[in-house]
């Protein structure tokens, strides 16, 4: 069974993801920030688009959840012309960019006044990721895990402990991030 984008990212994210058995997508947000990796040349077996940087869309969605700080009166979402940028109250405030919406302008990462929404990840057209969860098997990696030249992404069960500045995102994805904690 394909799970769609939109029931993985739009708005059908679990905010308290807890551990299971099966393995996740491990992303490391620090290492996709540093200058070591200015351009994210992962290649993507998205079997709907050929060419699709899926890891796009999966950064974007870390970084909502982990470095967002979700502010009660969000110039992001309030800059936004064309209403593509929402903060959703019953998930704890996380923003969704609904990426039909969204013309690329980059007004909400201008208007971020803490720099979180980084300009690279409000793309100009639309990625997606199944987190290659109809696709896995115990022998090959993701393409984007294999083809990823600085080991920011691997496969990791979430039954492990968690290191410090690793959280579960969702039901499918485990990131590890330097980032802030609401006081």
């Amino acid at each position: 069974m394909h799970t769609s984008a939109e029931q993985l990212h739009h708005g059908k994210l679990n905010v308290g993801p807890t551990s299971g058995s099966g393995p996740r997508l491990y992303i490391d947000l620090d290492v996709c920030a540093s200058s070591n990796c200015s351009v994210c040349q992962v290649e993507c077996s998205y079997f709907y688009h050929p060419g699709n940087n899926g890891v796009a869309s999966l950064l974007e969605l870390a970084t909502f959840s982990l470095v967002c700080r979700r502010c009660d009166e969000p110039h992001c979402v309030n800059a936004c012309p064309r209403e593509a940028l929402v903060q959703q109250p019953e998930k704890n405030k996380l923003l969704v960019r609904h990426t039909m919406r969204c013309v690329s302008c980059r007004s909400c990462s201008h208007a971020c006044p803490y720099g979180t929404i980084y300009p690279e990840y409000v793309a100009p057209v639309a990625h997606n990721c199944d987190f290659c969860l109809d696709r896995r098997d115990q022998e090959h990696q993701p393409l984007c895990v294999a083809t990823c030249s600085h080991d920011a992404l691997a496969v990791r069960p979430a039954t492990e402990p968690l290191d410090k500045n690793t959280f579960l995102v969702g039901d499918s994805l485990i990131v590890h991030s330097t980032h802030w904690e609401r006081v």
